[in-house]
C-alpha cells in the first residue's frame, strides 16, 4: 500500500466550513460508538470514539479535529450516558492528542501513509495512557487501550488510511 499523495487542508476558525466539518465528524462519532456498543466490550474494543477525530484532524487540519475531538465526548456523555462522567477526562486527554498528533503529522509531511497513521495512534496512545496513569493512579486501568483496545488502533490506522486516502479525496 503505498502513500499517494491527497489533497489536505488546515482550515482556520474564521471560515465557516470547520464548524460544519467538525458538526459533521462529530455526528460520526455519535454514529460510530452507538454501533459498537451493540457489541459486549465494543467500545472498549474498537475506540470507535476516535475514529473521526483523527480522520478529520488529518484532512481538515487540527482546529476541526479539536473541535471534533472536544464535542464528541462531551455530546455523547450528554445524550447517552456513555462515555460516562469519570472516564470524560483521559477520554478528551487522548482525543485531543490525537487531534494534534495527525494535523501535526498532516502538516508535516503532506501525506497519509500507514506508516504514519501508527505513529499517530501510538503518539496519542503512549502519551494519553501516561496521563491517564497520572489522573488515576491506576497503570493498569489506563493500559487499558493496549491490553483490550488493540483492534480499535488497528481500525484507526487501517480504516483512516482507507477514508482519508481513497473515501475523501477532494
Amino acid at each position: 500500500m503505498q502513500a499517494t499523495t491527497v489533497k489536505l487542508y488546515s482550515l482556520e476558525y474564521t471560515n465557516a466550513k470547520t464548524y460544519w466539518l467538525a458538526i459533521l465528524f462529530v455526528l460520526g462519532n455519535i454514529a460510530l460508538p452507538q454501533l459498537f456498543h451493540l457489541v459486549p466490550q465494543g467500545g472498549m474494543r474498537w475506540l470507535p470514539i476516535y475514529f473521526f477525530t483523527l480522520v478529520a484532524a488529518y484532512k481538515y487540519g487540527w482546529r476541526v479535529g479539536l473541535l471534533t475531538a472536544v464535542l464528541s465526548p462531551l455530546v455523547n456523555s450528554a445524550l447517552f450516558g456513555m462515555p460516562l462522567a469519570p472516564a470524560l477526562p483521559p477520554i478528551l486527554l487522548k482525543s485531543v492528542l490525537l487531534a494534534g498528533a495527525a494535523g501535526l503529522a498532516a502538516y508535516r509531511f503532506h501525506k497519509a501513509s500507514l506508516l504514519l497513521l501508527v505513529g499517530v495512534v501510538l503518539a496519542y496512545q503512549v502519551v494519553g495512557t501516561l496521563g491517564e496513569w497520572a489522573m488515576k493512579g491506576d497503570l493498569m486501568l489506563a493500559l487499558q487501550d493496549f491490553r483490550i483496545g488493540l483492534p480499535g488502533m488497528l481500525l484507526q490506522v487501517v480504516g483512516g488510511w482507507l477514508v482519508i486516502n481513497h473515501l475523501i479525496r477532494k
